[in-house]
């Protein structure tokens, strides 16, 4: 009896140490893969941080042209607004040079007439 419990002590020592070492390969496996998927991880990031960066140069760019296009709608908003002015002005001019036009007709039709009137009516 002390035989057969002294050999499955021995017995159960080495199951105990293949489990050991089966333990410690499976740890070791298991760091491996985690450190695998650590470094993959780490791989994506840094590609995500790449695109973000040309994410935001290519916002500072947009925001550039942007700014570029409003100092130049502001340019040509000063631009339209004198061409406004000098529009009214035109018509207004254009409205005085009629009324003077007609009131020289008016008085070149008068005088004819008057003169017409005396030569043909001088009686009158």
């Amino acid at each position: 009896a002390i035989d057969n419990s002294e050999k499955d002590q021995l017995l159960q020592g080495r199951d105990i140490l293949r489990q050991r070492k089966t333990t410690k390969e499976s740890l070791a496996e298991s760091a491996s893969n985690i450190t695998e998927s650590l470094m993959g991880i780490s791989r994506m990031m840094s590609q995500q941080v790449q695109q973000s960066e040309e994410t935001v140069q290519t916002l500072a760019n947009s925001s550039r042209t942007i700014l570029e296009a409003n100092e130049e709608f502001k340019s040509m908003s000063g631009t339209i607004q004198l061409g406004r002015k000098l529009i009214t002005k035109y018509n207004r001019r254009e409205l005085t040079d009629k009324l003077l036009i007609f009131l020289a007709l008016a008085l070149f039709l008068a005088t004819v007439l008057y003169i017409l009137k005396k030569r043909l009516f001088p009686f009158l």
